[in-house]
């Protein structure tokens, strides 16, 4: 019995990260730059880290899905900030995709900042990814630490703080903290909360004469930057992972190599779309699974267990910029009249829209009506940019001694 239930566990805490292979029409492909957008940062400004080799979905899966393999060749890795908690050096390298937004008659948008769910990688956005671009939309999806395709080697730390830290290190780096719009989905939706309740965007009163500051340097009247968050079928209102993070290391361990077995991950899959005849493929595994197989994924698993996860449940009525909750109707794991509602009751600024005939994860199983519903949300009046602009600063332009 205490096998069953230990599990059960694991498969509850994977349910957070399914992937799929599908066939799908990729959005028109057009010649643009990355500075076309008002809202799109210069690769230029921030540093590479030049050792990082992004996974060949061909040859190492092989992978037969186009759009995988091409959001693939556009991971990078970058060189971010984070306490010394986290890495001696004071720097871990985070992986992400950037899906620059194609020319658009329309009007500008904030820039979209995406978190994948739980021990998945960007590479969950390689579909949504490139159908919001062409509508105009600057997308960067990111790996949370110890997933994805971060660095894992001498680093000290991948709990759930670390992961929240160099997240806030990746978009100093890559966004210089200009305003944004945070997404994430599933356990994302939980790493996006804590994140956007550390650095919402807020007017500040202005400074007067009689305060007996300086007025000249007060010219924006604001702090924080995160202008909006979008939560797809998120997990916001479960603190914790649970007794899985109470497990000796060698039983840890053993349920670790369970999460990255083909027969659970099958199952998670099964149970996370609407249509699992169509999306829950053998490429789905694969896709899932790649990250898994690095050296150093076990070690970095063991340490965000052992953190106790995130804990996002007190932070949820904080968020009051303006956010677009987005639920499969049909969503079997997190049912939606009791979390999207919550999450509606709670948060004071939130809207709901539901996505038909779609499961756990409509960024995969509904990508082009998913992107349709962010990209009306990022186009309404309220989400317009309010002009403040990215600095990024210099010393992130010269991090070669630090390159892992």
């Amino acid at each position: 019995m205490m096998r069953s239930n230990y599990i059960a566990a694991l498969t509850a805490i994977l349910l957070a990260c399914p992937q799929a292979a599908h066939s799908f029409v990729t959005p028109p492909k057009s010649s643009y730059s990355s500075l076309t957008s008002t809202s799109t940062l210069s690769a230029a400004s921030y540093q590479e880290d030049l050792t990082f080799t992004p996974p060949n979905t061909v040859t190492e899966g092989p992978i037969s899905e186009e759009l995988c393999t091409a959001a693939a060749q556009k991971m990078k890795r970058v060189m971010v900030p984070v306490s010394t908690d986290v890495s001696d050096t004071g720097f871990v390298g985070i992986s992400f995709i950037h899906f620059a937004a194609q020319p658009s008659s329309k009007k500008k948008t904030l820039p979209l900042l995406l978190v994948h769910g739980f021990d998945s990688s960007s590479l969950e956005y390689r579909r949504l990814g490139p159908q919001l671009a062409a509508m105009g939309i600057d997308v960067y999806a990111v790996d949370l630490l110890g997933w994805g395709y971060t660095q894992l080697e001498n680093v000290k730390s991948f709990s759930a703080a670390a992961k929240v830290e160099a997240l806030q290190g990746f978009w100093k780096t890559v966004g210089g903290n200009g305003e944004v719009v945070v997404g994430g989905a599933s356990l994302g939706g939980a790493a996006v909360i804590e994140f956007a309740a550390q650095n919402l965007y807020q007017e500040v009163a202005a400074v007067t004469e009689t305060d007996g500051s300086n007025n000249n340097n007060n010219n924006n009247n604001s702090e924080g930057f995160v202008r909006g968050t979008v939560l797809i079928d998120a997990q916001g209102f479960v603190d914790g992972i649970g007794p899985m993070s109470f497990l000796p290391a060698p039983l840890a361990r053993a349920g670790i190599k369970v999460l990255q077995s083909v027969p659970l991950r099958n199952s998670a899959n099964k149970m996370s779309y609407y249509n699992p005849e169509t999306y829950a493929t053998e490429d789905a595994l694969k896709v899932g699974r790649l990250h898994c197989l690095r050296d150093g994924w076990e070690d970095g698993m063991l340490s965000f267990m052992q953190s106790g996860g995130f804990r996002p449940k007190e932070k949820v009525s904080k968020i009051d910029v303006p956010s677009l909750v987005l639920w499969g109707r049909q969503d079997g794991i997190l049912e939606g009249q009791e979390f999207a509602q919550k999450f509606i009751d709670t948060m004071p600024n939130a809207e709901l829209q539901w996505v038909e005939e779609c499961g756990h994860v409509p960024h995969l199983e509904q990508p082009e009506l998913t992107a349709r519903y962010i990209t009306d949300f990022l186009e309404s009046d309220k989400m317009t940019p309010l002009g403040k602009t990215a600095s990024v600063n210099p010393l992130f332009g010269n991090l070669l001694s630090f390159l892992n």
